[in-house]
């Protein structure tokens, strides 16, 4: 089959990350007869420095007509100074709303080799796996009315939040459909002691949970879920929840496995698209110099064959790849434990080794 898949590299390290995704991917689509046919182009600062804004309708046409889209990072301090609709990170937003991309998802495992990496106890993260499905294109960040304005003499800032049960049950579905593929076990996050819009999502997820009996399902307080995944994370399989909670405790599972430099994600919709990108931002402290961590952005290209292109095998040596290659020792600087002392590899070397643990 043949593919064709867009490339945003955006801003920071993007280009260098994305690079070596790149890379695995060609190697091993050939290995599994997927014919990939890449075009790149720009989002996000780059898109704003070459084209005065962070996502043209030309490149959201493209990704419309693409199978996937494969994502660096955006932003950057050089961007802070603009308007808030301006900004690089508008580009990102504006395409997963184009694309009706509404569903997050973000695993977080440790990876054996990395496990004296994470903040927690080893006792607490062995066996860490789990997955977060958040809702991306509802919420506080997109919902009408916001903005700032002077009123009597203060300014006063206003943001919206709004859900409604379509938006939550079609989230609910994915990851319904995901713990089933799993553990069997979906926790949804809320706010339902405060929030009307949690409580209808409580509503709605029950609802939904009728067509999967054999789905164990569980409510949590945000607030307390915060607290448990630094206790006890190993107790969740897959957690659903809003686009604000969802944003801060994805981040949180990805800090307790050891490095936000391992984390992929897909965001997916009903269209048949997906964008793919790693948890990581544009870290443009070390952009060109060759030391970013390309390893969340190769998993994610992980996913763009699994959940896009059906070539599970192909995903599972990509990861089996990565796997061995932190298994043998090797390391980029973001890896190193603090004080330790070993050689580490940079963006390109790193990308050689998986290619050559994948025998190319």
């Amino acid at each position: 089959m043949e593919a064709q898949i867009v490339v945003l590299a955006g801003d920071g390290i993007g280009p260098e990350v994305t690079r070596e995704a790149r890379r695995v991917l060609e190697v091993v689509a050939v290995r599994h007869d997927c014919k990939l046919v890449f075009e790149e182009h720009l989002i996000g600062g780059a898109s704003i420095d070459v084209h005065g804004t962070p996502l043209r309708d030309e490149v959201v046409a493209r990704a419309r007509a693409s199978r996937a889209v494969l994502l660096g990072a955006v932003g950057g301090t050089r961007w802070d100074e603009l308007p808030v609709d301006r900004r690089p990170e508008k580009g990102l937003l504006r395409i997963r709303k184009e694309l009706g991309l509404y569903a997050n998802l973000r695993p977080a495992a440790v990876f054996p080799a990395l496990a004296q990496a994470s903040s927690l106890r080893a006792e607490i993260i062995d066996g860490i796996d789990m997955l977060v499905v958040r809702e991306l294109t509802g919420g506080l960040y997109f919902g009408e009315p916001r903005g700032i304005e002077v009123r009597n003499g203060c300014r006063e800032a206003r943001n919206t939040l709004v859900y409604d049960e379509h938006e939550i049950a079609r989230i609910a579905r994915v990851a319904f459909i995901a713990a089933r593929g799993r553990r069997r076990h979906l926790t949804h996050v809320h706010k339902a002691n405060v929030l009307e819009t949690s409580q209808l999502w409580m509503q709605v997820v029950e609802e939904v949970a009728r067509d999967y009996p054999d789905v164990t399902l569980a409510h949590q307080l945000v607030d307390s879920c915060a607290m448990l995944l630094v206790r006890d994370p190993r107790r969740f399989d897959v957690i659903v929840t809003e686009n604000l909670f969802g944003d801060i405790l994805s981040d949180e599972a990805a800090m307790i496995t050891g490095s936000l430099g391992m984390l992929p994600s897909a965001s997916l919709g009903d269209g048949g698209i997906g964008l793919y990108e790693p948890v990581h931002g544009s870290a443009p402290d070390i952009a060109g110099q060759d030391v970013a961590n390309p390893l969340a952005a190769i998993l994610s290209a992980a996913m763009l064959l699994e959940h896009s292109l059906d070539a599970i095998a192909a995903a599972a040596e990509i990861r089996e790849a990565v796997t061995a290659v932190l298994a043998a020792g090797h390391r980029t600087q973001d890896l190193l434990l603090p004080g330790e002392q070993r050689p580490t590899v940079g963006c390109r070397a790193m990308g050689d080794l998986v290619l050559a643990q994948l025998g190319a």
